[in-house]
């Protein structure tokens, strides 16, 4: 897909984005490459993948760096930070993209330590570095975002919930964003073909992904929905900071009851 970015549009920009080894996270770094920003490849565990991504944007031009952090350890966390700040100096762009709760063996408050918890403690540690003129990007499922209003799959029940209460706390945090000059916006989709959750999804409910598509006309791909996320970092942000991504009609139209929290 063509870069929705300009070339130099970001020439300057310093961006960490997190879970970016691969999917949405790893596409939307190339974007933000291609255009000139200054990337760090956040990961867990897969640091190969991470540094082979590393490799494939500086043969292209772009500027990269890998830097390995599990978002729920604090003192990875700003192990992390720490190394931003020395080899960058800085951030501009913090694309929190990195999520979870459907993996094996996690604990069972595991999605909520990552998609609340961790969130929160990630832009907290973030923020210092931060200049005005800054920009936070949440990303998030309709799913997740509409939970409130519409029923979604059993299995997804639990990172949508984790989701939304992370969405949550990071909007809890606008004004102080503000005070300080940084934007913040939620970019938020529907399922994405090519994704681990969506696989997920689709394994347990054989079948989904087509239905889905049938009834929406079109579900984005990964290259596609991030260059949503890669246009959320330099576009004008709605006045109620959410970039909704794909149809919706069949959230707000649900006629199922909310789930509760």
């Amino acid at each position: 897909m063509t870069n929705p970015l300009k070339p130099g549009q970001l020439t300057g920009a310093r961006a960490l984005i997190t879970g970016s080894s691969r999917g949405i996270g790893a596409a939307t770094a190339g974007y933000l490459a291609q255009a000139g920003a200054s990337v760090v490849i956040n990961y867990r565990n897969k640091e190969s993948r991470a540094l082979k991504l590393v490799d494939e944007i500086m043969a292209a031009g772009g500027s990269a760096s890998a830097v390995g952090a599990d978002l729920t350890d604090p003192v990875s966390v700003s192990r992390m930070i720490s190394t931003i700040k020395e080899q960058l100096g800085g951030l501009d762009l913090l694309i929190l993209n990195a999520s979870g709760g459907m993996e094996a063996d996690m604990g069972e408050d595991y999605a909520m330590k990552l998609n609340r918890d961790a969130q929160v403690g990630l832009l907290t540690s973030a923020l210092p570095l931060m200049e005005p003129g800054s920009r936070v990007v949440f990303v998030t499922s309709h799913q997740a975002h509409f939970i409130r209003e519409a029923d979604t799959m059993a299995e997804y029940v639990p990172v949508a919930l984790s989701k939304r209460a992370g969405e949550d706390a990071l909007r809890a945090m606008i004004d102080h964003m503000s005070s300080v000059g940084v934007e913040f916006v939620v970019v938020s989709g529907d399922m994405i073909e090519g994704t681990v959750t969506a696989t997920l999804l689709n394994r347990a409910n054989p079948g989904v992904l087509d239905q889905r598509k049938e009834q929406v006309g079109k579900l984005y791909n990964v290259e596609e929905f991030a260059a949503e996320v890669a246009l959320a970092a330099v576009e004008d942000i709605p006045a109620d900071h959410t970039r909704l991504v794909g149809d919706i009609s069949s959230f707000l139209a649900s006629s199922t009851p909310p789930v509760s929290e």
